[in-house]
């Protein structure tokens, strides 16, 4: 779709096109506004109306069937939602509205100096399909920074935590939840508004929100690791990731990128994961931002979500420590070969819906080919790639023997500095605001309705199939 997927940015007022992106695809000019709210009010009712006769069209075509065993396996494979900004092709990986990670790499604005995406310029893509400006990113950096100060009360409740017993993801949800004192969506809802104008509200929550979720990680770092020490001030000159790797702590420029590209690829990933869905579930029945993104938060902390890196990180060091440093790939493989006929699986391999190498992996492998190809946690990486996905393949029983995005990042994390592991989801929480708050912004636009799905007891389904129960 011409509109919402793939438009390209004017750069300057002689229309001259990205070489890049032209090189990609041509379907129509975006506006160099800055005014992102006023784009979205032009693109918003040519949306709906697109949608309305498509469903008046189409709306009883059926576009699949559900097995017993889908009901049964997490409802793996139903086609059940809509997700507008990403959606996961088995081969290439995601496109964040319709673009590969490697295309992003190449045509989002970088921050001046810089190699990897800014941030800012993936979440003006996921919300309009439009290729932004560095004009339109420079204006978002400062847009969060003008609107990144936390509410006293948030403040104190995360000072006042014991943040030596609570795990920093409680903090982070506790923090976000309790944030929900500044819902403009909350207020304008009580004051009676019609739905057409639930979006607005919606998006300066999301504003809000994605401004304020680095003070709030930043301070969770700092009161769990680093004795409460202060985060210091925002710096409206400095891009979202540079202040919050900054608040962090660290003023590694290699850092800044790294976390710029980590923001990036960590977004958004089609709807069905535990943590956009449920961002998705719970904003159908009109919670505000606040609320559903607090409770996604808690989704991501399950060690089938968020935490796979960590394990990913366990796994790799235990293997260190046991082999030591600079073995021979025959070793490597022994020792894999030994977890797997423990039953244990080897964390970081294989996806639920991708049949390749995940192209987060690989655009992560990258940076570490080029900023620490002598880290000795690195070769193990590049080890375990290498002799993993044959001893996979061999089983006949893995769909796919290649490497997600966990299989990599918590390595690059602990090279340069940040060690703490159970910090790392708390990352991947502000990076996945992005995504599932872009769609949340449609899913309001589009008047979606509360979600609802039918189920059934075992008994009703032996009877559905024709089984006596």
């Amino acid at each position: 779709m011409a509109l919402f997927r793939m438009s390209v940015s004017k750069l300057s007022e002689t229309n001259q096109v990205l070489p890049a992106v032209n090189t990609i695809v041509r379907r129509g000019l975006a506006t160099e506004s800055t005014d992102l709210k006023g784009i979205l009010a032009n693109k918003i009712p040519k949306e709906i109306e697109r949608v309305k006769n498509f469903r008046k069209s189409h709306g009883s075509t059926k576009v699949g069937d559900v097995t017993v065993d889908m009901m049964y396996g997490g409802m793996r494979g139903i086609k059940g939602l809509v997700w507008e900004t990403s959606v996961l092709d088995p081969n290439e990986g995601i496109r964040f509205r319709g673009y590969s990670i490697p295309e992003c790499q190449k045509l989002l604005p970088k921050a001046e100096g810089g190699k990897e995406p800014l941030p800012e310029g993936l979440f003006w893509l996921l919300v309009t399909g439009d290729v932004p400006t560095k004009a339109q990113v420079d204006w978002l950096s400062k847009q969060w920074a003008q609107r990144a100060e936390l509410p006293p009360h948030v403040v104190n409740l995360l000072n006042n935590l014991p943040a030596q017993k609570v795990h920093p993801m409680s903090q982070f949800s506790a923090a976000v939840t309790a944030c929900n004192t500044e819902s403009k969506f909350l207020e304008a809802y009580n004051r009676g508004i019609k739905k057409t104008e639930y979006w607005e509200h919606v998006y300066e929550d999301s504003m809000n929100l994605i401004a304020k979720l680095p003070v709030i990680a930043a301070m969770i770092y700092r009161n769990t690791y680093q004795d409460g020490k202060g985060i210091g001030a925002i710096d409206a000159n400095k891009d979202w990731s540079e202040n919050f790797t900054r608040m962090l702590g660290f003023d590694s420029n290699e850092f800044t990128e790294l976390m710029r590209l980590y923001l990036t690829i960590h977004s958004d990933h089609e709807g069905g994961n535990v943590s956009a869905h449920t961002v998705h579930l719970v904003g159908s029945a009109l919670s505000d931002p606040y609320l559903s993104f607090g409770a996604g938060l808690n989704g991501l902390a399950g060690p089938l979500h968020g935490l796979a890196n960590q394990e990913v990180l366990v796994f790799l060091t235990k293997m260190m420590k046991e082999l030591g440093e600079n073995v021979p790939d025959d070793k490597v493989k022994e020792y894999c070969l030994k977890t797997l006929k423990s039953g244990q699986v080897i964390p970081g391999y294989g996806h639920a819906v991708l049949r390749k190498t995940d192209p987060r992996y690989t655009c992560q492998r990258e940076f570490a080919q080029k900023h620490l190809p002598n880290d000795p946690l690195f070769k193990l990486v590049a080890q375990v790639y290498k002799v993993v996905p044959p001893i996979l393949m061999e089983t006949g029983k893995v769909k796919n023997p290649w490497p997600n995005v966990d299989a990599h990042s918590g390595v690059l994390l602990q090279y340069y500095g940040l060690k703490e592991m159970n910090y790392y989801t708390v990352l991947f929480g502000v990076s996945r605001a992005l995504g599932v708050l872009s769609q949340l912004i449609w899913s309001r636009a589009f008047g979606l309705p509360i979600e609802r799905p039918k189920s059934m007891s075992t008994d009703d389904l032996m009877k559905a199939v024709g089984v006596k129960a």
